[in-house]
């Protein structure tokens, strides 16, 4: 396996981002080449906080997504933990494209957060594919984690129809020839986002080398029944169906990709009953951009109401 690593002078002038970054090495899962990659999260707030509250970004953004959330979180007293998915960020990038699966992913994020970091008592907060890959954490450690906060994300496993928006994105993200990291992120907000707001979202691709990642994610979304992470997101699928802690959705109104997805997550989870799930207005795909500070309110809030004495 080739790892790439983006320099650190692509991460010297980011606006409104001030967070030191914290690495830990995970093994890469892989015969060749290097036998461990790094692992990049941001780690803010209290280190000894009751409620640590896990924020999982999706493709083709990083951590510097919730950099609107973790004032507010750190202000209310929690602990904020916010990795890059490996191939994002300031984590190493594998090079090849058929080095990313899905199985490798969720197994990365496991060892850098349990086996590494040894978190525990986790709010999971994710979006688009931060829930892909969090919520089969959830899972299969639902141990770790006291509450879940869903925002325009899913656990699809190819045996229910994914919406044609769904489809025209994978489409345009195995098509074209370069990939626009910072236009697929600009049109996915329903807000202007400034020129120095893109290029901290490019910061971590310099070249097309580096997107091997954020370019092989869309087409490992399980779309078909026999998809190879069909079964695991089945069985991920019969554990979420017996969670009784605390489970929101919060879920942007301007976003067709996930668009009542969070239907099917209140209807089987035990944990989504009797919850005020809320719907972010003025919101698109990337909700953290649009309305990031509401949405750490709803995400303070929900820790508040639903203290882990009660589960």
């Amino acid at each position: 396996m080739e790892l790439l690593r983006t320099p650190d002078q692509r991460f010297e002038t980011l606006p409104a981002f001030p967070f030191p970054p914290h690495y830990v090495e995970v093994p890469t899962a892989d015969a060749g080449g290097p036998s461990t990659l790094r692992v990049h999260y941001l780690d803010e707030g209290p280190s000894e906080a009751t409620d640590t509250v896990l924020c999982l970004h999706g493709e083709p953004s990083w951590s510097f997504l919730y950099r609107k959330l973790v004032p507010v979180l750190t202000a209310a007293g929690m602990r904020v933990v916010a990795p890059d998915l490996v191939g994002f960020g300031r984590s190493d990038k594998p090079a090849s494209r058929r080095d990313h699966t899905y199985a490798r992913h969720v197994e990365w994020m496991r060892r850098a957060l349990f086996d590494e970091l040894g978190l525990s008592n986790l709010t999971l907060v994710c979006q688009d594919w931060g829930g892909l890959i969090g919520l089969r954490l959830v899972a299969e450690h639902p141990g770790r984690f006291s509450r879940v906060v869903a925002a325009n994300t899913g656990l699809p496993t190819g045996d229910e129809p994914m919406s044609d928006a769904f489809f025209a994105w994978q489409r345009f993200s195995q098509e074209v020839p370069e990939l626009p990291v910072g236009k697929i992120i600009r049109g996915g907000t329903t807000t202007h986002l400034s020129d120095e707001i893109v290029v901290g979202y490019e910061a971590p691709f310099p070249d097309e080398r580096f997107k091997e990642g954020a370019r092989q994610m869309p087409a490992l979304v399980p779309t078909s029944p026999d998809d190879p992470a069909a079964e695991d997101n089945r069985r991920a699928w019969r554990v979420l169906r017996e969670f009784d802690r605390p489970f929101l959705c919060a879920f942007a109104d301007g976003d067709p990709i996930t668009r009542g997805a969070d239907r099917r997550f209140i209807e089987m989870v035990p944990g989504a009953a009797r919850q005020d799930h809320v719907t972010i207005e003025g919101a698109g795909h990337f909700l953290q951009e649009d309305r990031g500070e509401e949405l750490a309110q709803v995400v303070a809030g929900f820790v508040e109401r639903t203290p882990p004495a009660a589960h």
